[in-house]
Parts: C-alpha cells; structure tokens; sequence
C-alpha cells in the first residue's frame, strides 16, 4: 500500500512543480507582454514588466510590415507536413524491421543513425548545397523537404523502434500460426496497435521540421514566395531598430498551427509517451 504524503511533502512537490513551470514558462509569458507593450515603452526607464496602456495593435499592424507574411506561415506547415509524411512512409517499415528482425550488422546501422543524429545541418550546408545544386532543387519546397526530413529521420527510427519492441512478439507468431503474412500482420495487427507511438514520432517530427527551416532556406532558396516562417520574423530584424512587439506577436501566430495540431493530438501525445509503463 502506498503511504500518503504528509504536508510538508506535498508542499515541496508543489513548490518545485511551480518553479519547474515558472522556468519554462516564464519566456512565453513576457514574449505575449511584449507583443501587448508599445515599442517606445520596452525600453523605457526603469523597465516595467506589466505593459501600461497594453493592446493587441502589434497583432494587426504586423501584417503591413512584412507583406505576405501569411504566405510565410503556409510555406512552414506545407514544408512540415510533407516531411513528417515522407518520415513517417520511411520510418514506420524501418522501425519494424529493426523492432522484430535480427540480421548482421543491425547495431552498427542503429549506431549510425545515432551518430548522424549528432551531427549539425550546419556541418553539412556545402555539400547538401552541391548535392541540391546538381539535383535541380534550389529555389524550390524540396530544397528545405529533403535535407529536413533526412536530419530527422534517423532520431524517429530510434524512437518508433523502442516504442514497437514493446508490443509483444506473440501477437506475430498467432497471426503466423494462423496463415497471415509479414506484411499483412504488419498492416493488420502491428500498425493498429502501433498508432499511438506513431502519432509522437509525427508529432516530433511536425515540431522538429517547423523549427529547423532557418539554416536550409538561406542557404537552398533565393525566392520569397518559398520563403518559411522563420525568414518571415527575421525580417522584422531592421537595420535601425527590432520592432519587438510585432516581433513577438508574429512569433505567437506563426506558431498557432503547431499548437493546435499538439492540442488536438495530445491525447494520443500522452498515450504513446506513456505506454508500456504498465504491465499487461
């Protein structure tokens, strides 16, 4: 039987709950103060951290400092999307092989995704540029699809595969006693089952790809109607001043269709993070 806490232990889980999150959410907090602030009051004397006089105006003024800023957000989400499915048609079969099949040299393979993991985007910005170069993809979407879907490919095969070990081998050898094929017990059992663990490593590699277009879009792309989110903001960088508080306000709203993809999966987010945990 579990005991339960005495008061002054559910006081300290508290406490360090509160301070956990403070941390973390202390940057997002003053970000949206800022984006309410007028830009003369952000560097005001003594600074306030409560904005007097505050309003949404950075929100619609924004949109005519950087035209076709919207256009910039549609770029990021088309970008993510197409490299979360092309992850996702990689991974998925990778993730079983390597979860139910022993063959030679297997670890090395998984020791090598691991190590290309380590590696940077930035080490690789010359060779990918000639390899883009030669393959006629400069100035297009697949110039930030492939590099980016290649970076995160190996950290999802790690995951899906950890996820789908615990599955239960058994369900594979009934579904063979019974005439099924690997294929079909792979689409009609293990898949089903795997779902939730899929939707995270979606999930992760939606994020992953909505933040990672920085590097690749000013090194592969010259065009502006194939620009991502994060040169949208970074336009809002002058060469006289930062207009911070539509800095900040653009910074909520290009992020909006992230956080409403998470909050509409984030059942089954908790699901696959937390399966296995139990015992069947």
């Amino acid at each position: 039987m579990i005991d339960r806490y005495r008061w002054w232990e559910i006081i300290g889980i508290y406490a360090g709950i509160f301070v956990f999150l403070f941390f973390m959410l202390s940057p997002f907090i003053e970000g949206f103060l800022v984006s309410l602030k007028p830009l003369s009051q952000l560097f005001s004397t003594p600074y306030s951290f409560w904005p007097e006089n505050g309003s949404f105006k950075a929100y619609f003024t924004m949109w005519e400092s950087v035209p076709g800023f919207a256009r910039y957000i549609f770029n990021s989400f088309l970008i993510s999307t197409i490299a979360t499915v092309i992850v996702l048609l990689l991974v998925v079969p990778a993730a079983y092989a390597f979860a139910r099949f022993s063959f030679r040299g297997m670890g090395l393979v998984l020791a090598a995704f691991l190590a290309v993991s380590m590696f940077s985007g930035a080490v690789l910005l010359i060779p990918l540029f000639r390899l883009m170069r030669t393959l006629g993809m400069l100035n297009t979407y697949w110039a930030m699809i492939v590099p980016g879907a290649a970076f995160l490919i190996p950290a999802a095969i790690w995951l899906l595969r950890t996820y789908m070990m615990r599955i239960p081998k058994e369900l594979n050898e009934a579904a063979y006693m019974d005439g099924a094929s690997q294929f079909y017990t792979f689409r009609r059992v293990i898949l089903p089952i795997a779902r939730p663990g899929i939707i995270v490593v979606a999930i992760m590699t939606f994020i992953g790809a909505y933040s990672q277009q920085f590097v690749f879009a000013l090194t592969f792309n010259s065009k502006t109607e194939y620009m991502p989110l994060p040169i949208g903001l970074f336009a809002y960088f002058g060469k006289q001043e930062v207009i911070w508080n539509e800095l900040m306000a653009a910074s909520f709203v290009g992020i909006a269709p992230a956080l409403i993809l998470i909050f509409f999966l984030q059942r089954y987010l908790v699901g696959g993070l937390t399966a296995g945990a139990v015992k069947q």
